[in-house]
């Protein structure tokens, strides 16, 4: 008879002889995603976005494209469902635009700085002019026409 005991210890030799294979980044291999977003930490968004303690009171963007920074939190069901699809827009926009995240759980002080209370926030972030914020979930078809009109200006 199978026990509990012994199932799980199979599941878990199992796990781990899969996951050098799962984790394996292969060039050859085109079913090996890599992940177009960059994440940020506090100290990135002063260096690569905005340095607002620097500037308090004027908004300078410090990229050379426009970007997203899409505040989100591994537990939040909307940020799973906008994760994928602001992955597809980064490969898509390559060159165009940076698409940035920031883990609200772990840079607590820079959500709060921005005053983050709902999340997915995204800040969307035009070359010339202020940023804009918007609050949820959205599809693609509403963040390729944002992403067109207001940073791109098509």
């Amino acid at each position: 008879m199978i026990t509990k005991k012994t199932i799980m210890s199979l599941a878990m030799a199992a796990a781990l002889l899969l996951a050098p294979k799962a984790f394996a980044s292969d060039k050859n291999n085109k079913n090996v995603k890599t992940m177009k977003t960059i994440e940020l930490t506090k100290a990135d968004f002063l260096a690569k976005v905005a340095n607002y303690e620097k500037n308090p009171s004027q908004w300078i963007y410090l990229g050379d494209k426009p970007a997203i920074v899409d505040f989100y939190a591994p537990w939040c069901g909307p940020c799973r469902m906008v994760a994928p699809i602001l992955e597809e827009l980064a490969a898509e926009y390559d060159g165009q635009i940076v698409i940035y995240k920031v883990n609200t759980m772990n840079e607590e002080e820079l959500a709060a700085d921005f005053g983050i209370r709902s999340i997915p926030s995204l800040l969307f972030i035009p070359m010339n002019g202020k940023p804009q914020m918007a609050q949820g979930a959205m599809g693609k078809a509403d963040f390729k026409r944002i992403i067109d009109s207001v940073l791109l200006g098509k």
